[in-house]
């Protein structure tokens, strides 16, 4: 079977309708794609979005996402299930919670995770159409056992959105609280403007609305998605999704932004978030959304997002797979400042080390022959310098993605104008950031085959993007003027056999 028009009663066929020859036969065609990565979560085939259900349970790390394995859009939506003893290495572990009750229809949308007593919750939206195809939202629970087996609870934990909302509302996250339980979730109201609302419960199965979470003075359009309240050493962090915020409100470039705020203390009383700094971009690259973000049982706060936007389309969607999920990373405040670094577990991808120095000169190879994209590098620059690094380049550097800076006037820009495979151009093709002047300045970037993330200042800021080199298109390149560099390149492992 050929699929080129995604009717509705193809993307809404119920899973044991596909034929397994035509599932094998997409796997076999995703697995030929130049652009499958190393080490970074990927789709069999079909379509991958919303990381979901992260979280630590049983001895090991757990993981969801958003899958619908039978072309590249958005379709019958699925649970597929990770675990991890590192973080880094993922077990496949299939498809596991799918469309299969009247609360859950149309569509078993996101949410996230909370080990209780022997059992992990995972909370969901149920998506449901009528047959004029009107929206009908539920807010579900399942239950897994300790031998990863999965039953869903028979009744909403919550049934209808509140009186005043419309059924865009979505995406719960449940948190311990105060010896019971919160459960934030993304809402719009009638007159379309997007809030977050909270609920409290002594239970995972009774909750009561406290009302319309204050975090911000702007209006967050007319919908925010995949909200996530967390707690870093006590002060609380809301990372969410707003759709349609006035950019006069908030600057951003990318079709919707992922976002935080920062407040100094969570009064439930009064569902606020006190002292909000102004809303930022979790993320200054081009295709970052929809991160969820944990308090992990060690101390740490960890997030993982999608590595791609929703409504836009990307290269690999001609060879039936879409999108990944970004590496895991480290959330921490540092002078009311937030940042966001790789996890330390991602040291064991390290291989072959090249130390790189030298100075800023004319257009030269940062690193002699490097045949693959799957790879880490450190570099810090001078404070007076600026320059390029270009990545994906070809030999002529004709095509590269590239990164300029200049840390003596406290700029940065990424630029994939030049790249040979440009995509959702009518959003821009660089973005750019201010940081402090005449300082130091440190990269640390990972690249795998397609993705490359950022890594600014020690996590001050963080880029990710796509990118879809042909084939040859692995060189590195460095050129600029008045300063020297120095830093470390590392080969690194696929964590896939």
């Amino acid at each position: 079977m050929n699929i080129t028009e995604w009717t509705t009663a193809l993307r809404y066929r119920p899973y044991h309708l596909w034929d397994k020859e035509y599932t094998k036969t997409l796997e076999e065609q995703v697995q030929q794609s130049t652009w499958r990565l190393n080490f970074h979560i990927q789709p069999k085939s079909g379509l991958l979005n919303d990381p979901n259900g992260f979280s630590y349970f049983n001895g090991q790390w757990h993981l969801f996402y958003q899958a619908f394995p039978y072309g590249p859009v958005h379709g019958l939506k699925s649970w597929f299930h990770l675990t991890s003893d590192n973080l880094v290495d993922w077990q496949a572990e299939g498809v596991k919670l799918e469309p299969s009750t009247k609360y859950d229809s149309h569509g078993v949308y996101s949410g996230t995770a909370l080990p209780i007593g022997e059992e992990l919750l995972l909370a969901y939206t149920g998506n449901v159409r009528d047959r004029d195809w009107n929206r009908f939202s539920y807010q579900m629970g399942a239950l897994m056992n300790t031998q990863n087996h999965i039953t869903k609870i028979e009744q909403p934990l919550i049934p209808a959105p509140p009186e005043g909302y419309t059924d865009h509302f979505r995406d719960p996250q449940v948190i311990p609280y105060q010896g019971g339980y919160l459960l934030i979730i993304g809402a719009q109201t009638v007159q379309e403007e997007g809030k977050v609302l909270v609920y409290q419960g002594d239970t995972y199965t009774n909750w009561q609305l406290l009302g319309e979470l204050d975090y911000m003075p702007a209006q967050a359009g007319y919908m925010v998605e995949c909200p996530n309240l967390v707690f870093i050493k006590d002060q609380p962090v809301l990372i969410f999704c707003p759709q349609g915020m006035a950019k006069e409100d908030f600057a951003y470039q990318n079709i919707y932004p992922n976002t935080f705020v920062v407040g100094e203390q969570f009064d439930v009383n009064n569902v606020t978030l006190t002292n909000p700094q102004p809303i930022q971009n979790l993320d200054e690259g081009f295709d970052l959304y929809a991160s969820q973000v944990i308090n992990a049982p060690d101390g740490r706060v960890l997030s993982v997002g999608w590595a791609g936007l929703p409504e836009l389309t990307y290269p690999t969607d001609e060879q039936n797979w879409a999108h990944c999920l970004s590496l895991v990373k480290e959330l921490s405040i540092k002078q009311n400042r937030l940042y966001q670094t790789p996890i330390t577990e991602l040291e064991v991808l390290r291989q072959i080390a090249t130390p790189v120095a030298g100075e800023l000169g004319a257009l030269t190879p940062l690193v002699k022959e490097n045949q693959q994209n799957r790879y880490e590098l450190r570099l810090t620059f001078s404070p007076e310098s600026h320059g390029k690094i270009h990545l994906f380049a070809d030999a002529e550097n004709k095509h590269p993605f590239t990164l300029h800076f200049d840390a003596k006037n406290g700029k940065i820009t990424i630029d994939r104008s030049r790249v040979s495979r440009p995509l959702n151009e009518a959003f821009g093709t660089t973005r750019t950031i201010t940081i402090d002047r005449k300082q130091e300045l440190t990269f640390q970037i990972f690249v795998d085959q397609s993705i490359c993330e950022i890594f600014v200042n020690d996590g001050l800021h963080v880029f990710t993007s796509r990118v879809f080199p042909e084939i040859d298109q692995t060189n590195l390149f460095v050129e600029g003027e008045n300063g020297h560099f120095s830093g470390t390149h590392w080969q690194l492992r696929s964590t896939f056999s």
